[in-house]
């Protein structure tokens, strides 16, 4: 059955019929019973009293507007700061050289949804989230043009694309991955809302993992950017498709996938699909092994996939496989299982877990900081509800077989497990047209409002402090 606690449209009771109507219906009725109308005179004005009644009600239902939950604007407004074009447009615009292989114009198109496939599936890179949150934003209903009225500020950077575009070559430098970060900062630096706020009221969506902006050390050798690491950034609250657990300024967001629903229907319509969907396969792998890494688990996990006697199948995704097509061939695989195996990555997140579980299938991890400390604002803390946990070394040491492990979970386990992961969806995508979908907030409303109930915390906590000095000086 189709989960529908964040679906269910809450009906208002029907307008009764008016005083005028109600009494010239009896009227009516005592005009027949003073007259002696036959018997089948009378059963006919029961039948036209009901059947007003009937009208009354299916008026009052079309008049009523579908009421579906949605997060509220009361934690505050945003201001959304116009940057010089050099920080996103022109980024955009320089899309042939951002990567040395080949352009990612395709992949940036359609603000950032890439390449349609068909009606609500695109061909989208994991790294657009950029370009996807700032569209969004931009027609939000908490958008403000007034930066003096404004709770938040969102600084639309694509941090991702500017310092993704120095990260494979050798001969680009550290300063020129920071380049556009640094001039960034001096930018921002010099507006008044972060003057007045040191920038604890600021948000910025970075397309890539934390670890691409967290370079240490000053040297040419190091990977990434040292954004995060530069003072301006210090009190901004970050979005990351994946976050530093001891950093409280990182927000883990969803990985973008391929699904962006065009309307409330889009989501149920899936839903019904994926849950009711026949799946003849137990448990899935989509992915590569390493084989420069030592005792790489990925091969660790394929071995077991082929011993599992036609209870497995998986999906090699070296070269571009897994990529192109907006992870078709991922998600057509996960779409006929019941489980999807998530290692980690060359980060301890994937893409590949969200593919998963818009196709309805369970995820299952390995690393507890896959998902259950990533992605707090967006799934549930009990992370067996929706998910499957399972010590990577006892999978690698033999005493345990991930097979036996969730053949011996039962089948009314795994189908309240699938119900979950099912609810769980709209949170997961994020939507195509630019005002959401209305009724059902997706990933982005989600993000949004978490951050503007964060900095209410703040100011409210702020005032608490400042209350309490006066309270002590007097």
């Amino acid at each position: 059955m189709l989960p529908t606690s964040d679906l269910t449209i809450k009906k208002k009771p029907s307008k009764p019929l008016s005083p005028n109507t109600t009494k010239a219906l009896v009227q009516s009725l005592q005009s027949y019973y003073a007259s002696a109308r036959t018997r089948s005179c009378l059963v006919l004005s029961v039948l036209l009293l009901q059947f007003l009644l009937l009208l009354s009600v299916l008026f009052s239902s079309l008049r009523r507007q579908p009421t579906l939950p949605i997060s509220s604007s009361s934690s505050g407004t945003v201001y959304v700061y116009d940057l010089p074009p050099m920080f996103n447009s022109d980024l955009i615009n320089d899309c042939d050289s951002l990567n040395p292989w080949n352009s990612r114009c395709d992949a940036l198109s359609n603000s950032g949804f890439g390449r349609r496939l068909r009606p609500s599936w695109y061909a989208t890179d994991q790294f657009a989230a950029e370009l996807i949150f700032h569209r969004r934003i931009l027609h939000h209903r908490c958008r403000t043009s007034d930066p003096s009225s404004a709770s938040a500020f969102y600084i639309p950077f694509y941090a991702g694309l500017a310092v993704g575009k120095y990260l494979w070559s050798s001969n680009h430098t550290s300063r020129d991955r920071d380049f556009h970060c640094e001039k960034l900062l001096r930018w921002v630096s010099h507006q008044e809302p972060y003057r007045r706020s040191d920038g604890w009221d600021h948000f910025i969506m970075l397309g890539r993992i934390t670890w691409d902006f967290r370079r240490s050390r000053s040297g040419n050798s190091d990977w990434g950017s040292s954004f995060l690491y530069m003072p301006g950034m210090s009190n901004v609250t970050r979005l990351l498709i994946e976050r530093n657990p001891w950093d409280p300024f990182d927000v883990g967001v969803p990985y973008p996938t391929g699904f962006h629903p065009r309307s409330e229907s889009d989501i149920r319509e899936w839903q019904a699909h994926i849950l009711s969907k026949r799946r003849s396969t137990l448990f899935a792998f989509a992915g590569a092994t390493r084989s420069t890494i030592k005792n790489d688990f990925r091969g660790v996990l394929l071995r077991q996939c082929e011993a599992a006697e036609g209870r497995c199948r998986a999906v090699d995704c070296g070269g571009k496989r897994c990529t192109k097509s907006g992870a078709a061939a991922a998600v057509e695989l996960f779409l006929d299982s019941e489980f999807c195996l998530q290692p980690r990555g060359d980060s301890f997140t994937r893409r590949s877990m969200f593919d998963c579980m818009i196709a309805g299938a369970v995820p299952v991890f390995f690393w507890r900081r896959t998902a259950y400390t990533q992605y707090e604002w967006f799934l549930p803390g009990e992370g067996e509800s929706w998910s499957v946990f399972i010590d990577r070394r006892e999978v690698k040491n033999g005493t345990r077989s991930v097979r036996e492990v969730l053949e011996g979970l039962g089948e009314e386990r795994v189908r309240k497990m699938r119900e979950r992961v099912v609810e769980l969806l709209p949170r997961l995508v994020y939507a195509e047209p630019e005002m959401g979908l209305g009724g059902v907030g997706d990933a982005f409303d989600v993000a949004v409002e978490g951050v503007l109930k964060r900095f209410r915390r703040r100011r409210l906590q702020r005032q608490e402090e400042e209350e309490g000095k006066e309270e002590q000086e007097e």
